[in-house]
């Protein structure tokens, strides 16, 4: 049989077969179903830079309301129940989870400011999470802000968790840099050992009747997976981290073409939401059929053997082959 291992992170996973960051993983019960299935590990859910303000705000509330009325007031502290707990069962959830499953938990924090959140980290690592996935979701709108103000925020984010961990740490970022091997690269010696490719912003969708803004989570499809497949193709060799493949990838084919360009693991969310956590196995099943049908020994004999450097045809990553493209119709 095929050897399916991978490595990502400095972990030794069984497979390159990863489900991502989703509402899933907030049931332990679904986490030990992916082990089941064949997950090699596992994403946790996201905590977010809001849910750890939010905790902040409202402990301070408790701390300080009323102590100016009389000394004794100082005394009183409100029971637990009465904080937002968010944050702590996070943590408590990450523990649940190692002690339920032998396969990597990573934990996932979400945020788009440096500051005291970022401490939070220190917390997850205690907590005994193998890896940290940050996942920097912000997508600036504002006129006065430049290209270059926006990739100083995110540097800045990554080097403030790195100082604050010694986990192995992946970046989730968006495609929108106006350089974006550059930014890579950055982010990297910024302290990532890995980079997901790619973040899908929140697009909204408009409601024409009642003229109100309304929330539009549309799944992905495998046509989505071509802009990570590209990046990752060209990165691949280029910068020295690992790669995550996430947007897209529903089948056995969607995973071999991630792993050619030179992903070390591929993200799986949309098909689960779909079809199952049972799914994962499925693709495990066909992905093992093609490399025997396809004489594949093992992961790592594929992996980047179709990126920009060891393509037969470097420059159809490139504008090269854009007017080839356009002509075919």
């Amino acid at each position: 049989m095929p050897d399916l291992s991978t490595e990502y992170l400095g972990l030794k996973l069984r497979t390159p077969l990863v489900p991502s960051a989703s509402p899933l993983s907030e049931e332990i019960d679904n986490i030990r179903r992916m082990e089941d299935s064949g997950a090699a590990a596992v994403v946790l859910h996201s905590l977010f830079e809001e849910q750890l303000r939010s905790e902040a705000q409202e402990l301070d509330h408790h701390l300080t309301y009323g102590t100016e009325s009389y000394a004794e007031s100082l005394t009183f502290f409100p029971e637990p129940e009465t904080f937002h707990v968010g944050p702590e069962a996070y943590l408590d959830h990450i523990r649940q989870a190692k002690h339920a499953v032998d396969i990597p938990v990573i934990a996932s924090l979400n945020g788009t400011h440096a500051g005291q959140w970022i401490d939070y980290a220190k917390q997850i690592e205690q907590a005994g999470a193998d890896a940290l996935e940050l996942n920097i979701y912000w997508l600036s709108t504002d006129l006065q802000t430049s290209g270059a103000e926006v990739e100083a925020r995110y540097l800045e984010i990554v080097r403030a968790v790195r100082a604050a961990v010694t986990l192995p740490l992946a970046v989730k970022i968006s495609p929108y840099f106006s350089s974006l091997p550059h930014m890579a690269r950055q982010i990297v010696a910024a302290g990532a050992q890995g980079l997901v490719l790619f973040n899908r912003f929140f697009q909204p969708d408009i409601d024409i009747e009642s003229l109100e803004v309304r929330p539009a989570i549309l799944l992905s499809t495998p046509l989505v997976l071509r802009l990570p497949m590209t990046w990752i193709a060209v990165l691949h060799g280029r910068i020295e981290a690992d790669f995550a493949a996430t947007s897209g990838i529903h089948t056995q084919h969607d995973v071999l073409k991630m792993l050619m360009a030179g992903a070390s693991v591929t993200m799986l969310c949309s098909v689960l939401l779909k079809r199952g956590i049972e799914h994962i196995a499925e693709i495990e099943t066909s992905l093992i059929q093609w490399m025997e049908s396809h004489e594949y020994e093992s992961v790592r004999q594929m992996k980047g053997s179709v990126s920009q450097r060891n393509s037969a045809d470097p420059s159809a990553f490139e504008r090269a082959q854009y007017m080839r493209a356009i002509q075919s119709f």
